[in-house]
């Protein structure tokens, strides 16, 4: 993989031009691009900018994502060759921070469930995970070493666990919505994709002019709540292996770890989840569902058939559920400065009939709460598994150093 941090360090010391480093993406992708299919479009001749921390960085954007430069089809048959005048505000972000916007990646109908036809680099037979399939998979295959892409449910920490790279879904509304396409105003979250913890936090720290967020010279030792997500059942035997792996790893490097149970209030909040999800998306996704019924994408439309009936009463209720777990969720991380649990039940499903299960990701993105993979292990097949570590709600500093933690910890072991 391509790491943002070093070719950020080789660029700053004249080592590599900005446009040297995005010839490097340019000829890695065209390398790769074939047999993996991680892009819906591409410019094939980016150019790099001059000024600014991301000049000779190369992104791949989630095609729900407004680009002035590139159509957004959102996955859609019904969104062919639509352009927009402007860019998302995220997109206008990595631009200022000096980035060059490379292409489109492949998404997920409107980021749901009808797979993609991008694979997964570390196994062609199985799946990158979705909705953010095409992002997770160019940065996993060494082509960009910097990519966006959106979670409602789990589509940013587990196709980045599938894939084996690093991503940080930060608390919610720190990266704007404004330009993306909703499925659920009170869930999507826009996240990012690169090689290691470290380039994520670069990445991320540019795109928003927050200097907090880069990692500290020394990466302290964190207190870490391991929790295992019963109410969302039991995993795969990989993913209770890497998570097993990253917790003794910790240990040994020195934290504090213990095992927590949650309170029944968070439990009842999962299940809240999907009332949120899908009556907000019957609203986002109206137009599309009523006018262009017979072109959506078949999974999708089944999810929205069997949701339409979903009283305002109910969601009211689920509404009131995700507000009193977010206030027992803070007095959790008070006895703990985070949190570490499953990326994904397993290691990627095999086929592309499937994105992969969302079951240990949507809680903590109805909570808000910052999140971030760490690649852990490698499962049969070549297929990597990670671990998640959570923090409490506008501590994206605090998620990505104890991650660094965690990611040290498991290459010292």
């Amino acid at each position: 993989m391509i790491s943002l941090a070093e070719l950020q360090r080789r660029i700053d010391a004249g080592e590599l031009s900005p446009d040297d480093a995005i010839a490097q993406s340019l000829a890695a992708t065209n390398a790769h691009e074939k047999s993996i299919g991680a892009f819906v479009c591409r410019n094939e001749s980016p150019r790099a900018q001059s000024a600014g921390p991301l000049r000779g960085i190369a992104v791949g954007i989630k095609d729900i994502m407004d680009t002035a430069d590139f159509p957004t089809e959102m996955g859609s048959p019904i969104y062919r060759g639509y352009r927009s005048r402007g860019d998302a505000a995220v997109v206008m972000m990595l631009k200022q921070a000096g980035a060059t916007i490379v292409g489109k990646t492949t998404t997920t109908a409107f980021a749901s469930v009808d797979p993609t036809p991008t694979l997964n680099p570390h196994n062609h037979g199985h799946t990158p995970g979705g909705s953010s399939s095409g992002s997770a998979a160019a940065v996993a295959a060494g082509m960009i070493p910097l990519a966006l892409g959106t979670q409602t449910g789990g589509s940013v920490i587990r196709p980045a666990s599938f894939c084996g790279v690093a991503a940080i879904k930060p608390s919610y509304r720190l990266l704007p919505t404004v330009g993306v396409k909703c499925y659920s105003w009170t869930l999507d979250t826009v996240g990012l994709f690169a090689a290691g913890v470290d380039d994520v936090a670069r990445g991320l720290s540019a795109m928003t002019g927050r200097p907090e967020l880069r990692l500290p010279p020394s990466i302290p030792t964190p207190r870490i709540g391991v929790v295992t997500q019963d109410f969302a059942g039991a995993p795969e035997a990989s993913g209770g292996e890497a998570l097993r792996i990253a917790t003794k790893a910790a240990e040994r490097a020195g934290a504090s770890v213990r095992v927590l149970d949650l309170p029944e209030i968070i439990a009842e909040a999962w299940h809240a989840h999907s009332v949120i999800q899908e009556f907000e998306a019957h609203q986002a996704l109206a137009w599309e569902y009523r006018e262009n019924y017979d072109a959506m994408a078949p999974l999708l439309r089944a999810r929205l058939d069997e949701s339409k009936g979903t009283a305002p009463a109910a969601y009211d209720e689920a509404m009131g559920v995700a507000g009193r777990a977010r206030h027992a969720l803070a007095k959790v991380f008070e006895e703990v400065d985070v949190l570490l649990t499953l990326s994904a039940p397993g290691a990627a499903p095999q086929g592309l009939a499937s994105t992969g299960d969302a079951r240990y990701n949507r809680l903590w993105t109805l909570m808000g709460v910052p999140c971030v993979n760490v690649p852990t292990l490698i499962a049969d097949g070549g297929l990597p598994v990670g671990v998640q570590v959570i923090a409490r709600y506008g501590a994206d500093a605090a998620a990505l150093t104890a991650a660094r933690f965690v990611e040290g910890a498991l290459k010292r072991q």
